[in-house]
């Protein structure tokens, strides 16, 4: 059986990890490049046995990078989440975790020249239109990924990566609250539809009859919860304006519940067939964002900072996450900028292999890096 190879860089960025394309090197059609990354992560086993995919939503992303075109941006970063077991690719969302290590590829890739000392990268979300500003450790002019930051969900610490985020409200529908309301009533059970970064559906735990604590794996056992839940998400991405969203990882939904470990509040993050096991950093902005927003679900689960910036504590399956917010209240609660701190690392990298018959090399994108 006759393979393409295509250059690749297997990296983890923040709590997720998947292949860094420069996106000269696959093919233009959306079509097919669908096929290509199925094949490439191994889509349609829950093993992930016949790709490099993990077996999770977390450990079945792809990052593509280009040169932008941007008068803004040095770098467009274009995101699909590949399902496990479908052989679905939605290019829809982006993924800020994979966003983390978007800096460090584009200096591995040639995209970026790196500055002694600290360098600074204008990241264009190609799925959202997001702006987001990375700042990257590179000593002596050498991309490094050690260092003493140390984020939840990672074992070991690493080299620190700040993202501050701009032009992430209604980045998916094109307002902040899509359904036009602070609270909509569906299936008996309220919540708040957000897009801030990500658009998502977002409930109290305690409506569910749950206490918002629960484990990863309690929450995925629970069923008849996340039955319940989809049929919400279902109908909530009707009223968002997103259509039929049955096939699709957007909106997202997430929990929130009285912080227990002196965070701001309590939260869980669904991906959203199954539970993220600690948080997305997309999620994090709009839960952070729902939650110091009067009039939402989150409304008598928390003591609300009155001043920006506000470092807003989201607790989470596998400890916590800082999100700075930048905000006004002059007439409710308007964001400005969400900042977070993040880590990547190179694993590997060389060619990835996917046969012949989904794609023979030709008809490559002519976005240049």
């Amino acid at each position: 059986m006759k393979q393409t190879a295509i250059p690749y860089f297997f990296m983890r960025g923040g709590t997720s990890r998947g292949p860094y394309f420069n996106r000269s090197d696959l093919p233009e059609d959306l079509d097919v490049l669908a096929q290509v990354l199925i094949a490439a992560v191994g889509s349609g086993h829950r093993l992930n046995i016949d790709g490099i995919g993990g077996g999770d939503a977390v450990t079945t992303k792809v990052a593509m990078l280009s040169k932008s075109q941007d008068d803004w941006a040095d770098v467009d970063y274009f995101f699909a989440q590949v399902s496990v077991e479908k052989q679905l690719v939605d290019f829809k969302p982006t993924c800020g975790n994979i966003l983390s290590g978007v800096g460090p590829a584009a200096i591995e890739m040639g995209l970026v020249t790196p500055q002694d000392g600290e360098t600074e990268i204008r990241i264009r979300s190609v799925n959202t239109g997001a702006q987001v500003l990375a700042k990257v450790q590179t000593p002596n002019g050498e991309i490094t990924y050690e260092g003493d930051a140390k984020i939840a969900g990672v074992p070991g610490t690493a080299a620190p990566i700040s993202l501050n985020f701009m032009g992430v409200v209604g980045s998916s529908t094109g307002a902040f609250l899509p359904t036009g309301n602070l609270r909509d009533q569906i299936g008996g059970i309220e919540v708040t539809c957000m897009d801030v970064a990500m658009p998502m559906v977002i409930a109290r735990a305690s409506d569910f009859g749950l206490t918002g604590y629960e484990t990863v794996q309690e929450l995925d056992d629970n069923k008849d919860f996340f039955a319940q839940r989809e049929d919400i998400r279902l109908q909530a991405g009707a009223l968002m304006g997103m259509g039929d969203v049955s096939t699709s990882v957007t909106p997202k939904f997430g929990l929130l519940a009285p912080a227990r470990d002196k965070g701001t509040i309590a939260t869980r993050y669904f991906m959203p067939w199954n539970t993220h096991p600690s948080m997305a950093v997309t999620g994090s902005q709009c839960l952070a964002s729902c939650a110091m927003t009067p009039g939402t679900v989150a409304d008598g689960l928390l003591h609300r900072p009155t001043t920006s910036p506000a470092n807003i504590v989201l607790e989470h399956a596998s400890g916590t996450i800082d999100v700075l917010l930048d905000f006004s209240t002059e007439t409710g609660f308007a964001l400005r900028s969400a900042g977070l701190l993040r880590t990547a690392r190179k694993l590997a990298d060389g060619h990835i292999y996917v046969p012949a018959r989904v794609w023979d090399g030709k008809d490559r994108s002519t976005k240049q890096g």
